[in-house]
């Protein structure tokens, strides 16, 4: 009998127990994908595509969009006519929420989002959900407030013509196949681009801060003859640049703070 008693007490401690680690674990396994979350929504600029349901159509000009920022849990980001700034905390199990946010004034078009709708969003979010390249900002369990996609930097996926080169203007000759350019891949982090003669490929890596880093470059080795680049010193642009500026449709790759080492126009093909 005693043999019994004990037989049942110690299966019903292994019971208890293993159900107190698979709890730990899954606990565990909860904070762990809560703060996947949380690392994988800041410094991301986050472009609205629904509101209450309703599709956004956007333009880059006027898009609506946000970002959070580590420094001072601070956010920022564009209505659709006026910028606006305020605090943010995140907590345990994507819980979030927002300051009230501050705006600027402008007088906006009359056929424009109403933005008190864009800021009444952050007004009552409290809660926040990440689906792949989407975040979704919520209220309790209803259907999502707004549905934001993360926008691909600005300098990836465009044609990038060679403009200057170390400060000196550049030219096709009349020989020249076509222009000096590259292109960013989104979808592999490759660089292939066009030197003046030669084709050349690569890989590249992105870092908050506009940092930039080129690897792997490879050309092919064609002869070339009366082309007015200096291949060998537009190759080494991307071999020394560190970081990046943009503005509009012109990007510096530069070296550290000094003047840039090129200078490119994005072009746009129908």
């Amino acid at each position: 009998m005693k043999n019994i008693i004990f037989s049942l007490a110690l299966i019903i401690i292994t019971a208890v127990s293993c159900n107190t680690v698979k709890k730990t674990s899954e606990s565990t396994d909860d904070s762990t994908s809560s703060i996947a979350d949380k690392e994988s929504i800041i410094q991301e600029k986050w472009t609205l595509i629904e509101l209450e349901g309703q599709k956004i159509t956007n333009n880059n000009k006027n898009a609506i969009y946000f970002t959070l920022n580590p420094d001072g849990n601070s956010i920022n980001g564009f209505a659709g006519c006026n910028t606006f700034f305020g605090d943010y905390n995140l907590e345990e199990n994507n819980r979030i929420r927002f300051s009230k946010l501050a705006t600027t004034r402008m007088a906006c078009p009359e056929n424009m989002i109403e933005e008190s709708e864009i800021l009444k969003v952050f007004e009552l979010a409290d809660n926040y959900t990440v689906n792949d390249n989407f975040l979704m900002l919520n209220v309790g369990r209803r259907s999502p407030l707004a549905v934001f996609e993360k926008s691909v930097p600005e300098v990836i996926g465009k044609y990038w013509k060679l403009k200057t080169l170390e400060g000196q203007e550049i030219e096709m000759s009349e020989n020249q196949e076509r222009e000096a350019y590259f292109i960013l891949d989104a979808k592999d982090n490759m660089i292939k681009g066009f030197a003046g003669c030669n084709t050349f490929n690569g890989t590249y890596t992105l870092e908050e801060g506009n940092r930039i880093n080129f690897s792997q470059m490879a050309t092919t080795m064609k002869a070339c003859a009366n082309v007015a680049i200096n291949e060998s010193e537009f190759l080494k642009v991307f071999e020394l640049a560190d970081n990046y500026t943009i503005q509009g449709d012109v990007l510096s790759l530069n070296v550290g703070r000094r003047a840039p080492l090129a200078v490119f126009e994005a072009v746009y093909f129908d």
